[in-house]
């Protein structure tokens, strides 16, 4: 086993000796990326990817450090380093040289191989991203993770749609199935659903597990036919689905000690039609186990547990297994060295056994013993118990026996009773039985030789006469033809040597050296006599298939013959296709399996019989286009009945007539080098090759001149077209010459009008600046002229207050000296009514003895009379007093009465100072409020009032405002000289008549005039203000209509 150490190097060789890797290792190589300093470490690899040919790889580090491995090129160089770890590769776009890596940033990244640049980068994913599967176009790709999956374009590298899932069901994996438009999802509550790619529909739901099983579904594989899907889990446990009838097939259960399974891949292989048999299962335990899921056998198994596999990759064409081991190394592992021991054919079911060297000649003691076969191929023993018989000894061997051995154990009489009882050999190992009948060599180092020399000069230009869609197959066709060329001449020179070696280069294009060694081997026992005749057809050949036509079916041959139909029309066709345009693959395979088992005469006779088993529609084929048509094209017929025809004919012709007569038996290729092959009229072709070569140098000659004369008329177009671009040119340049002196008029003229309108602005902008000073200079005034009114106001306000401060203690003192005087005249008032107390007391007593003394005294009516003359006077003195008494009461009582409304009038003076003096601040704030918006009405409609100020309207409103002072002073003179007259009522509040009542209340119906006045003053500035605005608004706003109309 050989190890690559990476280190520090950006390219070179994988290996410097071809690798033979062993049988039981199977290991071509082991690469590990180390790094040398102060601390040396290994650079562990996470992912490897191989491309659509399987012939090179990608594998990424730890570090971000993306390698290319070309296997057949050997030699690796580094294409990016990013810096991050890689979770997921691929290789497989349809831009061979492109591949896609996802980072650990969540983002992925496509860079070029070649060139080494990122070519885009995509973003989307808000977790790691585990899988890339790409479209078998290479024009799409879905990226999954745990929380999401998207499908990118890579041809515009945009996202066309997002596959959002519920948090509690997470996404497995998401992937194209192979050969198809059908995207599988799978869930890890183990839904697997296949979704339509051009519309995204639902196609199906695979139905749910067996019930009670506990096994997860974590990792899906899917055979190349996309027919049948693997999964499996933490489990033993292995589920094959039929994508097809959405059934569960079977159930696989690994060995004990496989307790979860890690990966899933599927083996391909070239022979089987993409139904791959051969599943790779890696567990828990790192090693990488490969069973048939037919026979559900174990292969063979890979890495150990001492060297386990983390992950691994097979390559497309079933060569290698990619493989990042547990120690962070890459192991390349050769599957044919694997499976050499499998593709090994049975063990023979008949042993010689001796018992010992002294009883090697005694007939009695020789066994045979019949058991059954052990291998894992499809050779099934019936019988189950071990048998004996005895046999006699062969002590010499004969040469027919020796020609029927064959390599790897294999007998050719029993693979011919093999194929006469089933008709053809197994499919599985067809390819072995053939390398094993032809006696392939396998000389390549002398193939090598051979490609080493390059495509031949016939075959250059071999696309263009057979266009073939896959550029691999022409690739490999191409190749294989310049090989056979340079082995022998006349393989240059023949027309029919890619028809002939076509079907074997689509069978092995996966081998290239096998391919050769077969159409050799074809070339040197099957078409034995062919070039002798070169260039014409082979006649003899054909004479003989005549011959045997004309010996088995008469009337055929006289029908073909009466429409001058030859054997260069229906046999020529058949050989040198080799029966590839009439057959279908399959019965071709059948075919060959009988040609190759039989001698080299038997072809000749399968033509016969194919001719033969077609009469019927030939016989009613009168045309010679039909002929040609019939034996260029499929026919419904059935080759096992052509086959078995041809054996009859094989052993029913005479012997003279017979090919086997005329070809000579099966030759294999010689080990080392292959033969010298010369059955050709040598001067023929010698003489072709120098005609080819002449005409080619011809050809070359005249190419050269017919170059050398495209180059002078080149030359000369391109000296006319550039004097034509000169001239072209030049009338360009006078054009854009005189272009430029009209725009240069054009801008001049813009240019004075600019300055003319620039003048004009300026001037307009000078007057309305001078309106503006003028305007300021008015603001400020009236501003002056406001703040100077406010403080007269103010001022006046504080006297009026100090006024009726003072009033009001006027009022109290005169309230005081009241009150005092009202005391005097109540205790007067006392004392005049205890004095008529007193008074109409005497008088009571007076007249009491008055009557008294008149009741005494009956003495004289004068005195009588003089005494009730005095009675009565006092009696009317008495009255008087009584009615002065009265009267008085009465104007104490009246007197109270104004001493009560007195206080409540007091009381309202109070209330109406108090509501005044909140007035006067409402009519401070409101000014205050007035001087703002004044001052930013100033500011917004600057404009407006220049525009005013332009025509002149301002006079009037200046005259207006001189009125309205003229009134507001004449208003303030009025209700000083009402004040001075006011007060001398003030001196009434003493009086105590209520006919001057109204006095009172001078001073406070002077005051709210005052306030009135100034309330309509106010109204009136604000009224002239806003009409001042609005006239301004509506001269201006015409302006910029004129403005532009000037323009």
């Amino acid at each position: 086993m050989q190890t690559l150490d990476l280190g520090n190097r950006e390219e070179g060789k994988i290996w410097h000796r071809k690798p033979s890797p062993s049988t039981q290792q199977g290991v071509i190589i082991n690469i590990i990326h180390s790094t040398t300093g102060y601390h040396s470490k290994t650079i562990r690899f996470l992912n490897v990817a191989f491309d659509t040919s399987g012939d090179s790889l990608l594998a990424g580090d730890h570090q971000g450090n993306v390698y290319a491995f070309e296997l057949a090129a050997n030699k690796f160089n580094l294409v990016q380093r990013t810096a991050q770890a890689c979770t997921a590769l691929a290789f497989n776009l349809r831009r061979k040289t492109e591949f896609l890596v996802a980072l650990a940033d969540y983002s992925i990244k496509c860079f070029d191989t070649d060139t080494k640049e990122l070519v885009s980068w995509m973003r989307g994913h808000e977790s790691s991203v585990s899988s890339i599967s790409v479209h078998g176009s290479g024009r799409y790709a879905i990226t999954s993770s745990a929380d999401t999956a998207q499908l990118w374009d890579l041809d515009t590298f945009q996202r066309k749609r997002k596959l959002n899932i519920r948090q509690s069901v997470a996404i497995q994996k998401v992937f194209f199935l192979p050969l198809s438009n059908t995207i599988i999802s799978c869930f890890k509550d183990n839904t697997v659903f296949a979704w339509e790619f051009d519309t995204l529909s639902c196609k199906y739901q695979l139905p749910s597990p067996i019930e009670g099983s506990a096994l997860r579904y974590k990792v899906f594989a899917v055979t190349r036919d996309g027919r049948v899907l693997a999964a499996g889990g933490k489990s033993n446990h292995l589920h094959l689905w039929c994508l097809d009838s959405k059934q569960l097939l079977r159930i696989i259960q690994m060995p004990t000690k496989v307790r979860s399974v890690r990966h899933l891949e599927f083996l391909p292989d070239s022979f089987d039609g993409g139904s791959n048999q051969v599943l790779g299962v890696l567990s828990q335990d790192n090693i990488l186990r490969f069973i048939n899921i037919q026979t559900c056998k174990l292969l063979f198994e890979v890495g150990t547990h001492e060297e386990g596999i983390s992950m691994a990759t097979l390559s497309p064409n079933g060569r290698y297994i990619a493989a990042v081991m547990e120690n962070g190394s890459l192991s390349i592992y050769s599957i044919q060295a694997l499976t050499q021991e499998i593709n090994k054919p049975p063990p023979p079911l008949f042993k010689v056994i001796e018992e010992s060297s002294r009883s090697r000649f005694d007939t009695d003691k020789l066994t045979v013993r019949v058991a059954p076969g052990i291998s894992a191929k499809p050779w099934k023993s019936k019988a189950s118990k071990l048998q004996t018989k005895v046999l006699r000894p062969q002590r010499d061997v004969s040469h027919e026996d020796k020609e029927n051995e064959l390599p790897d154990g294999l007998n050719k009489k029993r693979l011919q009773a093999l194929l006469k009882g089933f008709g053809e050999y197994p499919t599985k190992y067809r390819m072995f039985v053939w390398r094993s009948l032809l006696h392939l060599p396998e000389n390549h180092l002398a193939f090598s030789s051979l490609l080493d020399k390059g495509t031949h000069s016939a075959f250059v230009h071999l696309q263009n006469e057979y266009p073939i869609k896959s550029r691999k197959l022409l690739r490999v066709l191409q190749r294989t033809l310049s090989a056979l060329a340079h082995w022998s001449t006349i393989f240059g020179e023949l027309p029919y040597v890619p028809l002939l070696a076509f079907p074997f280069v689509k069978l092995f294009q996966n081998n290239q050296l096998i391919c050769f060694e077969v159409v050799a081997t074809v070339i040197v026992n099957w078409c034995q006599h062919w070039f002798e005749f070169f260039p014409n057809p082979p006649i003899n050949v054909l004479s003989m298939v005549e011959n045997i036509l004309a010996q088995h079916d008469k009337e055929l041959l006289q029908h073909l013959m009466n429409y001058n139909i030859t054997s260069q029309v229906y046999a020529w066709p058949l050989l040198e296709t080799m029966f590839s345009e009439v057959l279908t693959r399959e019965e071709w395979l059948k075919m060959f399996d009988n040609i190759f088992s039989n001698h080299p005469s038997y072809f000749l006779m399968v033509v016969a019989a194919y001719i033969i088993c077609s009469r019927a529609p030939l016989l009613h084929c009168n045309q010679k286009e039909d002929f040609e048509y019939f034996f260029h094209h499929r026919n419904n017929l059935d080759i096992s009945v052509v086959i078995k025809e041809a054996y009859h004919l094989m052993d029913c012709t005479p012997a003279d007539i017979h090919p086997r007569r005329m070809l000579d038996d099966f030759v294999p290729l010689t080990k080392g080098q292959y033969p010298i092959f010369n059955k050709y009229p040598k001067f023929i072709v010698d003489y072709q090759s120098q005609e080819r070569e002449r005409i080619r140098q011809d050809e070359i000659e005249y190419l050269r001149e017919r170059q050398l004369v495209h180059e002078v008329e080149a030359k000369a177009i391109e000296r006319r077209v550039e004097d034509e671009t000169w001239y072209r040119k030049q009338e360009l340049l006078r054009k854009a010459e005189e272009q430029r002196r009209k725009i240069l008029i054009q801008e001049e003229e813009k240019l004075a009008e600019q300055r003319r309108r620039l003048a004009a602005v300026k001037r307009e902008r000078r007057f309305l600046k001078y309106q503006q000073d003028q305007r300021e200079m008015e603001l400020k005034r009236l501003d002056d002229e406001i703040t100077r009114k406010a403080s007269m106001r103010d001022q006046e306000t504080a006297a009026t207050i100090r006024d009726v401060e003072v009033q009001q203690m006027e009022l109290q003192s005169q309230r005081r000296l009241f009150e005092q005087k009202l005391i005097k005249e109540q205790e007067a008032v006392t004392q005049e009514v205890k004095g008529e107390l007193d008074t109409s007391r005497r008088k009571a007593d007076l007249e009491e003895h008055l009557l008294q003394r008149l009741i005494e005294t009956d003495q004289g009516r004068e005195h009588t009379h003089q005494k009730h003359r005095l009675v009565e006077e006092c009696l009317a003195k008495a009255d008087q007093e009584h009615l002065d008494t009265g009267w008085r009461a009465q104007v104490l009582r009246m007197q109270r009465c104004d001493d009560m409304d007195r206080e409540g009038r007091y009381q309202e003076i109070a209330a109406l100072l108090r509501d005044n003096r909140a007035t006067e601040a409402e009519l401070r704030d409101a000014m205050k409020a007035e001087e703002a918006q004044k001052v930013s009405n100033i500011f917004l409609h600057e404009a407006c009032l220049v525009s005013v100020n332009k025509q002149g309207p301002c006079l009037p409103s200046t005259e207006r405002l001189r009125d309205l002072r003229a009134s507001r002073q004449g208003l303030e003179t009025h209700q000083a000289s009402s004040k001075t007259q006011s007060q001398p009522g003030n001196t009434c509040l003493n009086d105590s008549s209520g006919a001057d009542s109204s006095a009172q209340f001078s001073l406070d119906r002077g005051r709210q005039e005052l306030e009135t006045r100034e309330r309509e003053l106010m109204a009136e500035v604000r009224q002239l203000r806003q009409r001042l605005m609005s006239q301004a608004q509506a001269r201006q706003a015409p302006s910029p209509v004129d403005a532009q109309g000037s323009s």
